[in-house]
């Protein structure tokens, strides 16, 4: 599948094999507002800022009012991490480390391209304060925490991170 975005919207083209050729599959694609899904190593979960360790506690709480606990998927893939939380609903979490404080996703090659789609869709994308988007690159394999999902949950991190960070 090839999704595409011109800045007017986000498609899906998926590949029939049959013909050789991609068919429009996913028209105008939208985010969901909130999700039931968050993709994060979790394995680095000592070396995360107590923000981001404080909403995974919240993605893990029993709460049927918010539909949680939140449903815990992470490939190790970037693009299908983003991927299928843009078809179902999610968030994806690469947050600066103890090790890595600066993150370790590349601004311009990785964050920018998703963070892109991300927002044409309807959702956000973020680096634990600002849009990714709106940051101005000084190098060019600069890193960042990168953040991006549906809108609320995104709020939901964030609002975290300036609490307790």
């Amino acid at each position: 599948m090839l999704v595409y975005s011109t800045g007017n919207g986000v498609h899906g083209f998926t590949c029939d094999p049959s013909l050789g050729v991609f068919y429009l599959s996913h028209e105008n694609m939208q985010m969901p507002e909130n999700g039931q899904i968050y993709s994060i190593n979790e394995g680095n979960y000592q070396k995360f800022p107590q923000g981001v360790k404080k909403y995974l506690k919240y993605c893990q709480e029993i709460d049927d009012a918010t539909q949680r606990p939140y449903t815990s998927r992470y490939i190790g893939s970037l693009v299908s991490d983003f991927h299928r939380n843009l078809l179902k609903g999610g968030i994806y979490i690469y947050p600066s480390t103890a090790t890595a404080p600066e993150g370790k996703l590349r601004l311009l090659y990785e964050c920018n391209p998703i963070a892109f789609l991300m927002e044409q869709a309807g959702g956000k994308a973020i680096d634990g304060n600002q849009r990714i988007l709106e940051i101005v690159p000084t190098e060019l394999h600069q890193r960042v925490p990168f953040f991006c999902g549906s809108t609320d949950m995104v709020d939901d991190v964030q609002a975290m991170m300036n609490k307790y960070n």
